[in-house]
């Protein structure tokens, strides 16, 4: 039995990268709310032993520890970044930040912190039919922001989830519209259309669609060499037509010129001294022709010495 390998697309590497991402800055943030917590819990112990040093004992070093849990709890702190809703009595009361708040503690409390700098969520369609049914993957980038906290907070559970899987909707429901060569080349149309539709879902929630870039649009290798193909036959035959259309305006002016020297039926053989004239002139070698080319340069300027004359 042979053990299948797990496959790691482009699109699970760069989520994986995102999420490391969001984890190392909410510890961050984390790290900076518990040292402000800190700092609100040992200033008030350290003032209520202060002003009660003289009448130092058990009851009063409960009640310093006491303070200082209250005022941990009740004064907060938000970042420049941050929105947080407030929820009392489990009815949202208010939105604060950012800066210093304050919390009453047991009535109130934190119902959700919102980061309102832009974020970029990586989507993507994998085996998605075109219009031409022919499965492709596109690799996409979404650009969008927190605009309403109270409604981010209340209207949809997880915001970061369900925007990632209406990008997901809408990037398979633009593809099955249009052809495998327009998702080439429009990628700008593939862009403003899904930003379009991503955001009529996503308003409600509070959220806005900053932009949506497309990254990347992988076809299946066998269809690859088929265009290929298609591709180099498309310009051979360009080639050949713009190589007939040369050959009859030279063919037209060797006509002119025959009749210049009045003789229309030689144009043909002023062709042939031409094209082994053209053979020639870069090398500087000798070409043997067949006896019905040399005739031709015989019986042409037997004729031209002869018009002359006259």
């Amino acid at each position: 039995m042979t053990k299948k390998k797990n496959r790691v697309t482009p699109v699970d590497d760069r989520k994986a990268v995102r999420y490391v991402d969001i984890e190392q800055e909410s510890t961050t943030t984390q790290y900076g709310s518990m040292l402000f917590a800190a700092v609100m819990f040992a200033v008030p112990v350290a003032l209520v032993l202060w002003l009660f040093w003289d009448f130092i004992s058990i009851g009063v070093i409960i009640g310093s520890f006491a303070v200082g849990l209250v005022c941990a709890s009740a004064v907060r702190i938000a970042f420049q970044w941050e929105k947080v809703a407030i929820a009392r009595f489990g009815r949202l009361d208010r939105v604060v930040g950012p800066g210093i708040y304050f919390v009453i503690p047991i009535v109130e409390s934190e119902a959700a912190k919102i980061d309102q700098r832009i974020r970029t969520t990586a989507f993507g369609a994998e085996e998605t039919l075109s219009s031409d049914l022919v499965p492709v993957d596109v690799d996409a980038v979404l650009f969008w922001v927190v605009w309403d906290a109270e409604k981010a907070c209340t209207e949809v559970r997880n915001f970061e989830e369900a925007i990632s899987l209406c990008a997901q909707t809408a990037m398979r429901d633009v593809i099955g519209q249009i052809s495998l060569s327009e998702i080439a080349v429009r990628r700008s149309y593939l862009d403003e259309e899904l930003q379009r539709i991503i955001s009529q879902k996503v308003e409600d929630w509070g959220l806005s669609v900053v932009s949506v870039e497309i990254r990347d649009i992988v076809i299946p290798k066998e269809l690859q060499d088929a265009m290929s193909r298609q591709a180099q036959a498309e310009r051979e035959r360009d080639a050949r037509v713009i190589l007939a259309e040369v050959e009859r305006d030279i063919s037209e002016m060797y006509v002119e010129a025959a009749n210049a020297y009045g003789c229309p039926e030689k144009a043909i053989q002023l062709r042939t001294m031409n094209l082994i004239h053209d053979s020639v002139k870069h090398s500087g070698g000798m070409v043997v022709v067949p006896s019905a080319y040399s005739e031709g340069f015989n019986d042409i300027s037997v004729d031209v010495a002869r018009d002359l004359m006259r």
